[in-house]
């Protein structure tokens, strides 16, 4: 099969031909039709995650999978559902299945989780192995290269919005904030629509071209930050909602300056969920953060449960995208172009 691999870090991926995997008993092989490109793709090929833990080479990246079942393990329950030619998604994190995280169905935080993208195999190539519990059956009617994006891009942001409106932090009187409109920005626009309950939605980012994409999507507001300080912004806030500061922030970027300018926006009793990070560290007073009792959700991709809401979410036609189809040969151009953050909604490799 062709695959693009890691063969060392901080150099462009090998194209080359592979054997086929195997498959366990319990697994299924899925046959690659679509793979978003993730920022984090470009993080592990440049070896940020090698500070957090060694992922030897060689490793394939690509989490953001769809395809279709090639062939089915010997011990996958026929309750599984799943049958040669299905279509499928392939959720992310997968579980020891016996953690506590993974028993309240929380397997993609499991102490022993293993991430597709993130080992010796991912969604750049033609194939990969997958236990039977994470490839997710979706309608076929759903075209691979707009499911793709949706196991993190669509999926990261969706669960970062859900922590932050079951914590009370969303309402028809609450101004939510989508911070970065990137591949995760522009449907975290549509799920403030969705979840928000008919609170004003306002898109910051810095590329104005971005913005216009977070506006067709729904945004009620869009501020362009470039160059502006906190209270610029604040006054551009207050002149479109009414009010300075937002009650609600999801940070779909996670970049350090940003961040700043975000938590200097956050309204007494505000909730930040962060679902990106561009940046490593976060440097904001502390202060404000304790006397406004103000909430920090950290919020990492999602489990079966939120995937499967994406993807009934999805069959409705409830989800539009921005998605640039690329060829498995045009891989290095594109990771160079979004490394460079050149790449407006999300670029999918198709096979």
């Amino acid at each position: 099969m062709r695959a693009a691999r890691i063969l060392e870090y901080k150099k462009p991926l090998v194209l080359e031909d592979i054997k086929v995997p195997d498959i366990q008993p319990d697994e299924v092989l899925v046959k690659v039709a679509a793979c978003g490109m993730c920022r984090s793709d470009v993080l592990l090929i440049d070896g940020f995650f090698q500070g957090y833990g060694d992922i030897p080479p060689p490793v394939i990246p690509g989490h953001e999978i769809t395809g279709t079942v090639e062939k089915v393990g010997g011990v996958v329950a026929k309750a599984a559902g799943l049958q040669e030619g299905d279509h499928v998604v392939v959720s992310p994190g997968w579980g020891d299945g016996v953690c506590k995280h993974c028993q309240v169905g929380n397997t993609h935080i499991c102490p022993n989780v293993r991430w597709p993208g993130f080992g010796t195999y991912g969604g750049f190539a033609e194939y990969i192995p997958v236990p039977a519990r994470y490839a997710i059956k979706v309608a076929k009617h759903l075209k691979f290269e707009q499911l793709a994006p949706l196991t993190d891009a669509g999926l990261t942001p969706y669960r970062g919005l859900k922590k932050i409106r079951d914590a009370g932090g969303l309402g028809p009187d609450r101004v939510i904030g989508v911070f970065g409109i990137g591949g995760l920005g522009a449907y975290a626009v549509q799920y403030a629509k969705l979840l928000g309950a008919g609170g004003p939605v306002v898109a910051v980012a810095r590329n104005e071209e971005k913005l216009q994409v977070a506006k067709k999507y729904g945004a009620d507001h869009i501020i362009a930050i470039e160059g502006k300080s906190s209270e610029e912004v604040g006054k551009e806030l207050k002149k479109a909602t009414g009010q300075d500061k937002f009650d609600a922030i999801i940070d779909c970027a996670g970049a350090t300056e940003m961040m700043q300018l975000a938590f200097s926006r956050l309204a007494i009793s505000g909730h930040y969920a962060d679902v990106g990070f561009i940046g490593d560290r976060i440097n904001v007073p502390l202060f404000p953060r304790v006397h406004g009792e103000q909430t920090f959700h950290g919020s990492f991709w999602g489990n079966n449960a939120d995937l499967i809401e994406v993807m009934a979410l999805a069959a409705e036609g409830k989800i539009q995208h921005t998605i640039k189809t690329i060829s498995f040969n045009d891989i290095n151009e594109y990771i160079d172009l979004l490394r460079d953050n050149k790449i407006i909604g999300r670029a999918v490799v198709t096979f």
